[in-house]
């Protein structure tokens, strides 16, 4: 399936609907099949002990399954996270950008279930996985458009 937003119009779309994430997200790449995004580390994502926090870990995966919903159906604001699940599996580098690599495994009409795996810039070890599934609204109704 191709793209219906590339990573120029997803990056604009994301900041028109979900103006938070400008600061604190950026999409390195985009392909039909992932993307790759950033948190951009600040101190307001550390925890105690300089590393970052579960909820901006969290924040990640959800931003990137959402711009890779987004990525391939479109302009649909209102996709919403139904589930999620994340393995925290080593401490990441506090002083490090996060490095999410998100990849959809399945795409439906009503659902999209992602996969993320999270990185300390520099590093190839993961410091969480995550699984995520989006409701996606029905094409033609009134919350399918933004």
């Amino acid at each position: 399936m191709a793209l219906a937003l590339n990573k120029e119009e997803l990056s604009q779309y994301l900041v028109e609907v979900f103006p938070q994430v400008r600061d604190d997200f950026a999409i390195d790449a985009l392909t039909e099949d992932s993307v790759i995004m950033r948190l951009l580390t600040a101190e307001r994502h550390l925890r105690p002990g300089g590393t970052i926090s579960g909820p901006s870990m969290f924040a990640l995966a959800d931003v990137s399954v959402y711009a890779m919903v987004l990525a391939r159906v479109g302009r649909q604001a209102l996709a919403v996270t139904t589930n999620c699940s994340i393995d925290f599996l080593r401490k990441p580098d506090g002083d490090a950008q996060m490095i999410a690599e998100c990849r959809l495994l399945k795409l439906g009409r009503t659902l999209a279930v992602g996969d993320v795996l999270m990185f300390s810039e520099g590093s190839d070890k993961p410091v969480a996985r995550a699984t995520l599934t989006y409701s996606i609204p029905p094409a033609g109704s009134a919350a399918a458009s933004f």
